[in-house]
């Protein structure tokens, strides 16, 4: 059970029927794509919530990395947990501290039960807002369920166009 399900409730066990193949992330944001160890924040550069990527980026948009379904839009309008027909649970969690702007600046697209395709956008926000009242704009991505991982195989230093430019690789178990 990943994070998400633990944090928002959620079934046990994922539906192995459809927990096989290959799953390729592209990017939720257009900038640079940089590794999670490079986040300034422990929770993610230490890979507490999981493993991922991260973007710096140049836009306040945020588009869907894959086919999936929304699971959660947290109440702040930061962050938005996603579940692939694999059974991937994503978080994209928008900068760091900005659980702390109580959703100034963001407009959600997206609500939870709603199905989205790759590049459909999820949220846009202020990025001058974010720059300006957040400890950083960098963007994780996490999987949080990373016990379904088999392989990951991720796509770091990159410059990357939302909707697009593959982050990750994942084979699932």
């Amino acid at each position: 059970m990943g994070f998400l399900s633990k944090l928002f409730g959620g079934k046990e066990e994922g539906n192995t029927a459809q927990n096989t193949g290959e799953i390729i992330l592209v990017s939720p944001m257009s900038g640079d794509v940089i590794s999670l160890e490079e986040v300034p924040d422990p929770v993610f550069s230490q890979k507490m919530m999981g493993d991922g990527i991260a973007v710096n980026p140049s836009e306040g948009k945020v588009v869907a990395p894959a086919d999936a379904k929304v699971l959660n839009v947290f109440p702040t309008k930061h962050a938005i947990g996603l579940e692939t027909a694999g059974g991937l649970e994503l978080l994209i969690h928008v900068g760091l501290d900005t659980v702390n702007m109580k959703g100034e600046g963001f407009d959600v697209k997206v609500s939870e039960g709603d199905q989205v395709k790759k590049g459909d956008v999820l949220l846009t926000y202020s990025l001058e807002l974010v720059r300006e009242k957040a400890a950083s704009t960098i963007t994780p991505l996490i999987i949080s369920n990373g016990d379904l991982v088999k392989q990951m195989e991720k796509h770091e230093h990159v410059k990357a166009v939302a909707g697009e430019t593959p982050v990750m690789t994942i084979k699932i178990k």
